[in-house]
């Protein structure tokens, strides 16, 4: 399997665990804490950690994440833009809430995944035949 195709996968996989927990999950079953917390941060987390995966698996072409400066510019420009998100959630139009937890999410999330991509997957992994 190829770099690319893993990423593939695991952005795909990751995705649809987000999207059970956000439409399936939180919904329909009402937890004690601190799991409702956990379900509660749990589509950041895990969004923030696949940003790097999915950038390589649709943007290899025009971006090199194997070149560490690249990897931890396009992270920097990730949490910016985690950010902005979050701040949008204050106006009242968009129907969302702001939390402070999802930021911190956010930031946990990057952090795992330019560490897990710059020292192990892109790493390591690319050199394998």
């Amino acid at each position: 399997m190829t770099l690319k195709q893993f990423c593939k996968y695991v952005v795909i996989f990751g995705t649809v665990i987000i999207e059970v927990i956000k439409w399936g999950i939180r919904p329909y079953f009402h937890f004690a804490q601190p799991t409702n917390f956990l379900l509660g941060i749990a589509p950041n987390l895990l969004g923030s950690f696949l940003l790097p995966l999915g950038c390589y698996w649709l943007l290899s072409r025009y971006i090199n994440l194997h070149s560490d400066r690249q990897l931890k510019a396009f992270c920097i420009v990730c949490f910016v833009l985690l950010i902005i998100n979050e701040l949008l959630q204050l106006i009242p139009v968009f129907g969302r809430t702001f939390d402070y937890s999802d930021i911190a999410a956010s930031v946990v999330g990057l952090t795992a995944s330019y560490l897990f991509c710059s020292k192990y997957l892109f790493a390591k992994l690319a050199t394998y035949p």
